[in-house]
């Protein structure tokens, strides 16, 4: 079996250099991997840094790069469109997330069985980098989900999804409100979207957090969005 690992980079040449190491040495037991980043537009040394790593590991690692920001769930569907992987899980090039951390998403695949998937669940609770209007956030858009999708999430803007390459081919969302259409998509095939407890170090908008309120907005609309289509498709 093998990973697609993609990771969306915008303006983090301060982490990515340690993000891509941990993610090329990430232990995933008896699976493969390939590594694939998507230059998002940035304006910093990223690219540099994505050309280094490039050269020196090409048999695991590549990268594309948009001529400017497009948003997350862009670069995403860039991204999906390379991977080779029977399964596909999303790293972001910032700190907050620990790629030690796969091998737990992993081990809860069954191959053959049930179409699965597996969210991280990072127990969204306060912290001294997330003010309560986060938290509210983020709680209020997964109880949102929940409710319209019957479903039972506890972390539905997890970083961490991972998913079968053969569910989900592309995302037409450009932001931060792909999340809510990866796991819309997920349920509406039927899959069983299962959850383990991971690590999570949250930074703050002074050290480069990109989402913000209007990605709480769009998220609350794509929900309703993605409930609408669910039922016509159905």
């Amino acid at each position: 079996m093998k990973l697609s690992i993609l990771i969306p980079v915008h303006n983090e040449q301060a982490t990515l250099r340690q993000v891509l190491d941990a993610t090329l040495e990430a232990n995933i037991g008896s699976w493969s991997k390939e590594i694939i980043a998507v230059n998002d537009g940035s304006s910093d040394g990223t690219e540099k840094i994505l050309r280094d790593f490039a050269s020196k590991y090409p048999a695991k690692f590549r990268f594309v790069s948009h001529g400017r920001n497009l948003g997350k769930g862009s670069a995403i569907n860039t991204a999906l469109a390379l991977a080779g992987g029977d399964y596909v899980v999303i790293q972001d090039a910032d700190l907050e997330y620990s790629p030690a951390e796969f091998i737990k998403l992993l081990s809860q695949i069954r191959p053959g069985g049930k179409l699965a998937a597996v969210f991280g669940n990072r127990g969204v609770k306060r912290h001294p980098q997330r003010g309560w209007h986060y938290v509210l956030g983020a709680k209020l858009l997964t109880w949102t989900f929940d409710l319209l999708f019957w479903q039972r999430l506890s972390d539905l803007y997890t970083c961490y999804k991972l998913f079968p390459k053969s569910a989900i081919t592309q995302v037409e969302s450009s932001g931060f409100e792909m999340e809510v259409e990866l796991a819309a998509k997920l349920c509406q095939q039927g899959a069983a979207i299962l959850e383990v407890p991971i690590d999570y170090h949250p930074r703050s908008k002074i050290q480069g957090k990109h989402i913000g309120f209007k990605d709480a907005v769009w998220g609350f609309w794509a929900i309703w969005k993605y409930r609408v289509k669910y039922l016509l498709d159905r």
